[in-house]
């Protein structure tokens, strides 16, 4: 049996200002803008904090939260799991991790042509 890939298609989105075009495939279109939507708050978030300026520094502090979230997220599926079945490794937890792996994909894709271009700031 032969299994057919998706086809590709390229988004126009845009991040804190800036437009990009961004492939990914037809059935992944949805998480794609979410995860675009989501990153672009954050990122706003952080700047209208004052506390970081500069596209690059802004985007490494929203991927630096993003990830801590996501690992605090899992250790709290592993620790309730381990809890709820002592002994028995984390099958199936809170986090579909297949779903999470395509949207820090995206997120990392999103924030390289983000910080494509920028001039060195340090």
């Amino acid at each position: 049996m032969t299994t057919r890939n998706p086809a590709a298609v390229t988004l126009d989105v845009s991040i804190l200002g800036r437009d990009y075009k961004v492939a990914c495939r037809e059935d992944e279109r949805e998480a794609l803008t979410e995860a675009v939507t989501f990153l672009d708050q954050r990122m706003r978030e952080i700047r209208e904090s004052g506390r970081v300026t500069g596209g690059e520094r802004i985007a490494v502090m929203a991927a630096l939260n993003l990830a801590s979230e996501l690992l605090r997220e899992r250790r709290a599926a592993k620790d309730g799991a381990a809890r709820a079945a002592p002994g028995l490794a984390v099958a199936g937890g809170a986090i579909d991790e297949d779903a999470a792996r395509r949207r820090i994909r995206a997120m990392q894709e999103a924030i390289d042509r983000a910080l494509a271009g920028q001039e060195k700031l340090f």
